[in-house]
């Protein structure tokens, strides 16, 4: 028990970076629809960095750098071009996907075998990890998870409880008294969206250099549009994203469990598709949402 709920903890880290990251971006009023493409250019050049160098700290930094661009390219177009960010989003999760694979032939060519690193360690803290049934599941994680911890607390408090909270939430509800508070929306909606392309290509980096320790083009599967799910799901709010990424960090337990068991009572298939069904399912049964006034809406200021 205490190694699956250890293991359901660290599945929800990266779907915790990710969806935080989207509820400061969607308060602000952009929808980060290329979170997949941000999740999977972060996950490669985590992997690259790391590989390359040897060192994961080189990894985790190129992952949070591709995870900036990406967001960049994304923010350019839709907060200063004024684009539809759904449209613009999907075209970019088709391009990350293509840019991996054609540089990852270049770097390394077709490779016999799958190409490696060894993931983040395991760090034991002294003394609570040595605690009966909590210390292996909450102590004996990989850096990226103990961050984690640090994040809602931290993403509550300055959200809510700060001035630039209530300018980026203020920026999402009404752009227009912001612009005549004199605060720049656009910068404002522009640094939200690079703040989420630095955590969400450090939440991609886990999958391939705190996890599996590899890379393979098709590694995200839809996990990023989970992270973007959990955000709606979470009411854009850190504690709402805490609850629903151990809701699927559970569900992703679940099926490898599962799938590890053989117990030959569903198909496999079944519990690869479990964390996307429930997805629909809580999708479907929420009642009410409260959505920020502008969410998805271009501002431009008017002469």
């Amino acid at each position: 028990m205490t190694s699956f709920l250890a293991r359901a903890l660290m599945l929800s880290t990266p779907l915790l970076f990710g969806a935080t990251a989207e509820v400061f971006a969607q308060r602000s009023g952009v929808m980060i629809t290329a979170i997949e493409g941000v999740f999977v250019m972060g996950a490669w050049a985590g992997f690259v960095g790391s590989y390359l160098s040897g060192s994961h700290l080189v990894g985790l930094l190129f992952a949070m750098l591709a995870g900036l661009l990406t967001a960049a390219l994304h923010g350019w177009i839709c907060v200063y071009l004024g684009q539809q960010q759904v449209v613009t989003g999907t075209a970019i999760n088709i391009l990350a996907l293509g840019v991996v694979a054609f540089f990852h032939r270049v770097i390394f060519g077709v490779p016999i075998s799958p190409l490696q690193v060894v993931p983040l360690a395991k760090i034991d803290i002294p003394l609570l990890s040595s605690i009966p049934f909590l210390g292996p599941i909450f102590f004996q994680q990989n850096i990226l998870t103990y961050l984690m911890y640090l994040m809602v607390p931290v993403a509550f408090f300055i959200l809510f409880r700060t001035s630039i909270g209530l300018s980026i939430r203020s920026t999402g509800e009404n752009p227009e008294a912001v612009d005549v508070a004199g605060i720049n929306v656009k910068r404002i909606r522009f640094s939200m969206v690079l703040l989420a392309g630095l955590v969400g290509g450090l939440a991609g980096s886990f999958y391939s250099i705190g996890y599996l320790g590899m890379f393979t083009t098709n590694i995200i599967g839809g996990r990023g549009w989970i992270a973007f799910a959990i955000c709606f799901l979470g009411n854009w709010n850190p504690i709402g994203v805490l609850i629903g990424t151990l809701v699927f960090g559970l569900a992703e337990a679940v099926a490898i469990l599962m799938q590890s068991s053989g117990t030959g009572l569903f198909p496999n298939e079944f519990f690869i598709a479990l964390p996307y069904i429930i997805t629909i399912i809580l999708t479907i049964t929420r009642k009410s949402f409260n959505v920020p006034a502008s969410l998805g809406i271009p501002y431009n200021k008017e002469n």
